[in-house]
């Protein structure tokens, strides 16, 4: 037990930034989480913390104990509140991660119901298209579509959201308008790099119910969905957007929807490739009341919209 104790001081220590800033997590005086982490490197013989009066800093020994155990304090704690919130009401703190476009225009509308509804949760949204760690972020739910999944995670779909090709009236008056797919080829095409791998997002299409991805000339990249938006406003080209940024643009006449699904000039049918968005989470046991909930609530609140 005084080794348990020392391992969750110290895991804490680091996490926190201070020995003092895990003892107030902790609920424990500073001397007892000091002491405690005494204890730790006495048992294991070797020191894990450089201290000074100003800063604190892992050991070369420090580094490797707090990679191996930083998971152990997690997952107790998961363990703990998955047994003790059976039956209980969604309460605590709620730390949901969302890719930049998706998390600003979808998932930050639903925060505000949700929080009214369930005053016990406190809410962070951390908005980013970076990679996540659930572990060492303290994340209890991350936002991801399709192509961001990662295996191990458990993953619940929040629904489809049909992806537009669109380009503004401006630069189809310029450059004319494309007809088919594979005419993109020959027009300047707006097109997202992903932030964490730095892969070209493809824009994937369906014909007679087999999926393609036409030849693209790329003429400007960014990883920006909003920015690729606006661009596209002021007449840049040609460019792929979720229904939830596409649709508000083109009400308003800015963009032009390309690609229906209807026959056109006697080819076949083709439909977009829609974007699938899950809301993951790392296990069964990080499944608690609070991210059902909210999970629930996301489902619900997106059905029907598009």
């Amino acid at each position: 037990m005084d080794t348990l104790r020392g391992i969750e001081s110290f895991v804490r220590s680091v996490e926190e930034g201070s020995i003092a800033a895990a003892a107030r997590k902790l609920g424990i005086t500073p001397a007892a989480a000091s002491q405690n982490i005494a204890r730790l490197e006495r048992t294991l013989g070797t020191r894990l913390l450089s201290r000074t009066t100003r800063q604190l800093g892992l050991t070369e020994s420090g580094r490797l104990y707090y990679d191996r155990v930083r998971s152990v304090i997690h997952d107790l704690e998961q363990a703990a509140a998955a047994v003790s919130a059976l039956h209980e009401e969604p309460r605590g703190q709620l730390k949901i991660s969302s890719s930049v476009a998706f998390g600003r225009h979808v998932i930050s509308p639903l925060v505000p119901p949700f929080a009214a509804r369930y005053p016990d949760v406190s809410i962070e949204l951390v908005i980013t298209d970076r990679s996540i760690d659930h572990i060492g972020e303290g994340i209890d739910i991350s936002v991801r579509f399709a192509q961001q999944l990662e295996p191990g995670l458990i993953a619940r779909k929040l629904g489809s959201v049909p992806m537009i090709i669109c380009a503004a009236p401006a630069y189809i008056d310029r450059r004319g308008r494309p007809e088919t797919p594979d005419d993109l080829q020959h027009h300047d095409c707006l097109t997202y790099r992903f932030a964490v791998d730095g892969r070209l997002f493809r824009w994937g299409f369906v014909r007679d119910g087999l999926r393609f991805e036409p030849e693209l000339r790329s003429t400007i990249i960014s990883n920006d969905i909003d920015t690729l938006a606006q661009m596209a406003i002021a007449g840049a080209g040609v460019t792929r957007l979720g229904a939830f940024i596409a649709n508000p643009l083109i009400e308003q006449g800015l963009l032009v929807p390309l690609f229906g699904g209807d026959t056109t000039k006697g080819i076949a049918s083709v439909a977009h490739e829609p974007l699938d968005f899950y809301a993951c989470f790392l296990d069964r046991h990080a499944e608690t009341p609070k991210v059902r909930a909210f999970i629930e609530h996301a489902v619900q609140s997106l059905k029907g919209r598009w």
